[in-house]
């Protein structure tokens, strides 16, 4: 009989779920909105931060191939915000010198980076997005459990020593390799989702042990959101927690009623950087106002906060 103690067996493995198809949709929108954010602010300390990327896919997407194509999720996503942005730009009154809020700038800078022959046919995941902003001292551990996406991983990262790519689940990696030498680091979990509202059993699990090892880092976690009551039960059990505190970002492109799509998605931020809301709340503001497709909202709640 398998060891329930070994963590081959503790957590579920990903097989099926492939990227490609949602490449650039609202939820990368926020998901990497948050994750400039989080680095730009973390990077403020001149000391080496270590970040864990522990479902990290291939690393960028083609937004012109079959996969993106077909699902066409990005032109309601990225290229939505994209035209948005232009337009904002364009009507900006003579003398005003920034239109968009400075989050949604480093955000979009980093799209244009990733595509530098103009336009935007590569939509960056989030290790490239990370890796855009690595400084000489930081270091990525980004992982990921389909053999085609991490050889493609691989292939992207080749030659930078900064960046160390692992053919392993991520949430044993969360096990292998926390803590790290460094003292600040960040640990991103985006994981598919495919057991649905189950595998917030196997994240949190994850994340109480991952504080108990690493008290001090900061933890974000990408989620779904269909019908949005559906998590309550999760944030009382954040709650619960071993961190600071905690707060969650969320973005709906419209009303939170139906099971059967994604109508929005949220981050939850565990030990997130001082200030880091008030820095995010315009850029969501102004994300909403381009994606929201008719019932949409946005909030960021706390959920426990620091004495």
């Amino acid at each position: 009989m398998p060891d329930p103690a070994d963590g081959a067996n503790r957590y579920p493995v990903r097989m099926n779920y492939r990227h490609a198809f949602h490449a650039g949709n609202h939820a990368d929108v926020l998901k990497h909105l948050v994750l400039v954010a989080l680095l730009q602010a973390l990077q403020r300390k001149p000391g080496a931060l270590f970040v864990l990327d522990t479902h990290a896919g291939r690393g960028e997407y083609d937004l012109a191939a079959d996969e993106a194509g077909r699902t066409g999720e990005a032109e309601d996503g990225v290229l939505r915000l994209q035209r948005a942005a232009r337009v904002r730009r364009s009507s900006a009154h003579d003398g005003e010198q920034q239109v968009l809020p400075q989050v949604l700038l480093d955000y979009l800078d980093a799209l244009r980076a990733a595509n530098p022959d103009g336009g935007l046919t590569v939509y960056p995941g989030s290790p490239r997005l990370i890796a855009h902003r690595l400084r000489p001292q930081d270091r990525l551990a980004a992982c990921e459990l389909q053999p085609e996406e991490a050889g493609a991983l691989r292939a992207l990262f080749r030659g930078d020593a900064r960046v160390g790519v692992h053919q392993r689940d991520g949430y044993q990696a969360m096990r292998a390799l926390l803590p790290p030498k460094e003292k600040r680091g960040l640990v991103l979990i985006d994981p598919p989702y495919e057991a649905q509202l189950a595998e917030f059993d196997t994240v949190l699990a994850g994340l109480r042990d991952a504080l108990e090892r690493w008290p001090q880092g900061v933890y974000a976690l990408w989620y779904p959101i269909k019908r949005r009551r559906e998590l309550a039960r999760v944030w009382r059990r954040v709650q619960a927690l071993p961190c600071k505190s905690a707060w969650k970002a969320e973005l709906l492109v419209r009303r939170d009623d139906s099971p059967l799509r994604l109508n929005g998605s949220g981050m939850l931020l565990l030990n997130p950087p001082w200030q880091l809301d008030a820095d995010l709340a315009p850029a969501l503001a102004e994300v909403h106002a381009a994606l929201d497709l008719g019932g949409g909202s946005w909030e960021i709640e706390w959920l426990t906060r620091e004495s």
